[in-house]
């Protein structure tokens, strides 16, 4: 969830009352938000590098708090702020208008085709006579970071731009050149460089550097030129200086380019819808006119309502309560949803803002009509349908046994379930097309790359990683391996293994023989043609003539025996190894 600081004090300011931190703690959590914590500047700078770090910082207390990660119109202090004041039904739900300036006055934007193999979508819009303040500035650009953040995926689907619109002159174009044709002065930067040397600049910025990826390899760079020439923005890297916005600003340009066109249209309703507020006329926004490559246009930005209809026996059962389609509509007016009671009472027509988009289904309607009301108000019932839970037979088997594994003195251990190519092939003297893994499509590390098919490279890890512990280093894990399998409905199924590991200066073959005596004879397995036997096998992780299969109700489980000396260094171990692996499912 993303974490929202504001200042206390404004915070209350802007309410019109105060709170104590128990009280605003109360009404966020009755507003399905959470007061995640209270603190300041100071202290976070004092907790993260040290009080000597932390002098001269500002204690303004800062309430952190936990928005859900769809309610992009929470991220700043203006929409938590509204969200509240509607919630304790202190203002009306404001009217958000789209003003569309006559032909040829308005601000335009060129889309050249250019664009369409690298950032192809972009919208627009325009807020007039706005008036900022040192906090309503700090906010806006917050939120802009906010947004980048959450819903732009770090500027991967969408980059915004906020240009002083008095400083420029439109129709602006957004075309894509070779990187060696851009040069222009970055924002807060004292000289021009060419888009290349830009990105060298920013290779070492602890903030811009992350998003260099996302065009650097491209032959083209996507980039916005006003009618004389002047750079705007080279998305989603950098603003241009020419046209940065500071507290003396009074018309802001946005744009927001990026892959996704319906994020795009959503970041830039947020942005607007939040800020308009500030505008001469209260949230009244200035439409720009889109111009695409195949000549059509597109006004934005969209600002739309639209309506939906639930009915109340819908709501009410879902929730568990029985309220009037009355009450039920003024839950959902409280939480920015205008909704009146229409056919009789028999349904409730609800008017979605454009600063919900996180309304999609009838369903997103009832939860915010529980939240309304309140989850702690809900009152609890006995289920209809009657049913007693149990524990999975599999899990269940699994607890017993590895009880009395550790009763039998072997020390239980946890191992990731992904892990390199290498484990669970080369180190193991097996080629990997022979494993069936389960290979992870984008890995961020060398060490997890595929599901695990084995669980002994997890145990040889671990027993490499306490190699100064006292001898013998008795090991066992009871956990799922995953292979691939066409016949599931998801290409891969889950097995049950248990592994055992014995680790001293003699191999110890009888201490895993009688472990695995020990656990037929937990399962009541009896060692005869019946029960289970072991036959002499070869395996590739095994020394030769010092590994034995199990079979156990006319299958094979597994195979125990002393590894090879070739497994035991690849896993920078020196002295010999026995181990045992089986599948317990058979005995479920």
């Amino acid at each position: 969830m993303p974490t929202v600081s504001v200042k206390r004090d404004a915070l209350f300011e802007a309410l019109g009352r105060t709170y104590t931190d128990e009280e605003f703690d109360e009404l966020c959590f009755e507003f399905g938000l959470e007061l995640d914590e209270v603190t300041s500047e100071k202290a976070i700078i004092s907790k993260e590098r040290g009080d000597r770090k932390a002098e001269g910082a500002s204690d303004t207390v800062l309430y952190k708090i936990d928005v859900p990660a769809n309610r992009y119109d929470l991220l700043c202090l203006e929409g938590l702020v509204r969200g509240l004041q509607i919630f304790k039904e202190k203002i009306d739900i404001p009217k958000y208008r789209k003003i569309v300036p006559a032909k040829d006055e308005g601000q335009k934007l060129i889309i050249t085709e250019e664009t369409a193999k690298i950032r192809p979508h972009a919208v627009a819009a325009v807020l007039r006579n706005i008036t900022f303040t040192k906090e309503r500035y700090d906010s806006f650009i917050d939120l802009q970071e906010k947004l980048h953040q959450n819903i732009c995926r770090k500027r991967a689907l969408v980059a915004i731009g906020t240009h002083d619109l008095d400083t420029i002159t439109g129709p602006f174009t957004y075309t894509a050149k070779a990187p060696s044709e851009i040069k222009f002065k970055p924002l807060n930067q004292s000289q021009e460089y060419t888009a290349p040397q830009l990105m060298d600049l920013y290779r070492t910025d602890s903030h811009l550097r992350h998003y260099l990826h996302l065009i650097e390899d491209k032959p083209l760079y996507p980039v916005i030129y006003d009618s004389k020439g002047v750079v705007l923005s080279m998305p989603p890297i950098i603003n241009g200086d020419h046209t940065k916005i500071g507290l003396n600003t009074r018309n802001i340009f946005i744009e927001c380019t990026g892959t996704d066109n319906t994020k795009a249209k959503t970041v830039l309703d947020i942005l607007v819808t939040m800020f308009s507020e500030y505008c001469e006329e209260p949230f009244s926004v200035e439409a720009a006119e889109v111009i695409y490559p195949n000549g059509k246009t597109h006004i934005y930005p969209e600002l739309a309502y639209r309506t939906e209809k639930v009915t109340p026996e819908y709501i009410n059962k879902k929730i568990g309560i029985s309220e009037t389609p009355s009450n039920l509509a003024k839950l959902l007016t409280r939480m920015c949803l205008k909704s009146h009671v229409t056919e009789n009472g028999n349904h409730i027509e609800v008017e979605v803002p454009p600063t919900r988009p996180d309304v999609i289904h009838a369903c997103d309607i009832m939860e915010d009509a529980a939240i309304a009301y309140g989850y702690n108000n809900i009152q609890m019932d006995i289920p209809k349908t009657y049913t007693i839970a149990n524990q999975l037979p599999l899990n269940k088997l699994t607890e017993l046994l590895r009880v009395d594994l550790a009763a039998a003195g072997f020390t239980e251990v946890l191992t990731f379930a992904l892990c390199s190519q290498e484990d669970i092939a080369d180190k193991l003297g097996m080629d990997i097309s022979e494993t069936k893994a389960v290979k992870i499509a984008n890995p961020k590390t060398a060490e997890f790359q595929v599901a695990r098919t084995t669980l002994l490279p997890g145990l040889l890890k671990t027993v490499a990683a306490n190699r100064k512990m006292p001898l013998p280093l008795k090991l066992f894990e009871i956990s799922d391996i995953v292979v691939k399998d066409d016949s599931t409905d998801v290409g891969a199924r889950n097995h049950r293994h248990l592994c055992a590991l014995y680790y001293n200066k003699n191999p110890g073959f009888e201490i895993i023989h009688g472990l695995l005596d020990r656990v037929m004879q937990l399962l009541d397995v009896p060692n005869e043609e019946n029960g289970y036997v072991i036959k002499a096998a070869e395996g590739s992780a095994f020394f030769p003539g010092r590994c034995a299969e199990v079979i156990a109700k006319g299958q094979s489980i597994g195979k125990f025996g002393v590894l090879h000396p070739d497994v035991i260094t690849k896993f920078e171990l020196t002295m010999p190894c026995s181990a045992l692996e089986i599948t317990i499912e058979p005995f479920v």
